[in-house]
């Protein structure tokens, strides 16, 4: 690995490194000595590092200057670059948003729900996983052990599972491999929608819960597998998320779909393991880190 470039550790390097991401520039960022060192596995991508640094930094100082006249609040343009820009970058995280939010309108938050009955889990054999896998004969019974992710009854479902999605999605999609994000939501979503169905005694389920708590456990252990990067989220609110669980099963099981929840969480630890030691095994043969 080369060492590209050494910042201070106060240096908010979020969206430079997202940056290089897009623009398919390897790099690890990790703290060493109390500053942040970005490594590259070659010299040209160091160069590229070291060119692109020079140009944010000089942009930062243009924002930072002061600005000679008094500028409106509200700048259309800005906010459709803004806009754009983070349609870019997570395309499929904006893409289920919308899909939930059109379903939302059609089902009337669920209270018309047989606009869009195709949504739930198919009817499958019940009796256990393996018979269930038999049954699935065709790519649409497939997709349909996912779409049950597009259904939700109520505002506060709807709010609460969009604003977590747009958290962790707009942190995970845009990192390398970009594969690997939309693998967490199919896996996950399969095995929360899976276990709720073999579990809960039906198929009048849904919600995007069981892929907002597979994200959260993916995270998490990418992140405690693969220090050096920027953390996602912290230890504390990790056990926020499991004690919101428990409760919501001791106060209100019977409104919960808790099987996606816990089958959803298993699911994203166990990928996050799988893919964190992969990773390092690659890293450890290429004799460097990690790509961002």
């Amino acid at each position: 690995m080369i060492k590209a470039a050494s910042l201070p550790i106060d240096v908010d390097l979020l969206a430079f490194s997202q940056a290089l991401t897009h623009q398919g520039v390897r790099h690890r960022i990790i703290e060493e000595s109390g500053r942040q060192v970005i490594w590259t596995p070659t010299e040209s991508e160091s160069r590229m590092v070291r060119d692109a640094l020079a140009q944010w930094s000089e942009l930062e100082r243009e924002q930072q200057a002061p600005e000679p006249t008094r500028q409106p609040l509200f700048r259309p343009g800005r906010m459709l670059n803004a806009f754009v820009r983070e349609v870019w970058l997570c395309p499929i995280t904006i893409s289920l948003m919308l899909a939930c939010a059109l379903v939302a309108v059609l089902s009337r938050l669920g209270m018309q729900v047989w606009r869009v009955d195709f949504l739930f889990y198919p009817l499958l054999a019940p009796d256990s996983l393996g018979a269930l896998l038999g049954d699935i004969v065709n790519p649409v019974l497939m997709a349909r052990t996912l779409t049950p992710m597009f259904l939700h009854f109520g505002e506060l479902h709807l709010v609460f599972n969009m604003l977590w999605l747009w958290y962790f999605g707009r942190q995970l999609e845009p990192r390398r491999p970009r594969w690997l994000y939309p693998a967490a939501i199919l896996f996950t979503s399969f095995t929360a929608n899976t276990a709720q169905y073999l579990l809960g005694g039906g198929n009048n389920f849904g919600g995007m819960s069981g892929v907002v708590y597979g994200l959260l456990g993916f995270a998490w252990v990418m992140q405690k597998m693969l220090p050096g990067g920027r953390p996602i989220l912290s230890d504390q609110m990790f056990m926020v998320f499991v004690f919101m669980l428990v409760a919501m099963e001791l106060l209100a099981s019977s409104w919960i779909a808790t099987a996606a929840h816990i089958g959803g969480l298993l699911a994203g630890l166990f990928l996050g393991i799988v893919v964190a030691a992969a990773m390092r095994r690659r890293g450890n043969a290429r004799g460097g880190g990690l790509d961002n």
